[in-house]
């Protein structure tokens, strides 16, 4: 990291939001190998704005972006482009944050850390709110799909220290969420969150 660049811990379990300016980066950062990171992006401007998983599998009619790809808002822009991709590349663009009501459907009794309030609180840390919460990019997820259309909840592909480059294509707000799910693999075989972290240049 260089001295120009700014390192942020995403707490295990919890959210945080930034501000970026247009063409400013920002890295994402698996720092343990293991640990999913919900991804969201919104204008700063007008934050009915967001970064749309829909949208962009329009645009780019891919699963998984790649290094030059842009994901898209729901107005059709690009608001997030990928510079750099140190991991195997296997990230998710379909899976819906995880809320309360997900893990009651799981079993889970009471409350439950989520990625929903998770985002919640990172905005409200700005003094910032949305009435929704936009399906987001699941950084690190691995959700292996067949020809036949089948979907299923796999440990990540990671390395510890493996990380995602992106260059802001507008002034955004970002909110990371270190996914707290610990009753399906996607947070690796022990089922065990951590801490993630997010440099920006």
């Amino acid at each position: 990291m260089s001295e120009n660049e700014e390192r942020i811990e995403i707490p295990a379990r919890s959210g945080r939001a930034v501000r970026l300016a247009s063409g400013q980066s920002v890295r994402v950062i698996n720092t343990h190998g293991h640990q999913v990171v919900d991804t969201w992006a919104f204008n700063a401007a007008d934050l009915s704005e967001f970064m749309s998983m829909e949208a962009t599998r329009a645009s780019v009619l891919k699963l998984c972006l790649e290094v030059g790809d842009s994901y898209m808002s729901n107005n059709r822009r690009p608001m997030l482009t990928v510079l750099e991709d140190t991991s195997p590349g296997r990230h998710d663009t379909l899976i819906a944050a995880c809320d309360v009501h997900r893990y009651g459907l799981l079993g889970h009794e009471g409350y439950h850390d989520n990625c929903t309030d998770n985002l919640a609180a990172g905005l409200a840390g700005l003094g910032l709110a949305v009435p929704r919460t936009p399906s987001p990019l699941n950084l690190f997820m691995n959700i292996p799909w067949t020809g036949e259309g089948a979907l299923s909840y796999e440990a990540p592909l990671c390395r510890p220290g493996d990380s995602v480059l992106f260059r802001a294509e507008m002034d955004l707000v970002m909110a990371f969420s270190a996914c707290p799910q610990d009753m399906l693999p996607i947070n690796g075989l022990m089922r065990r969150t951590v801490e993630a972290h997010v440099e920006l240049g």
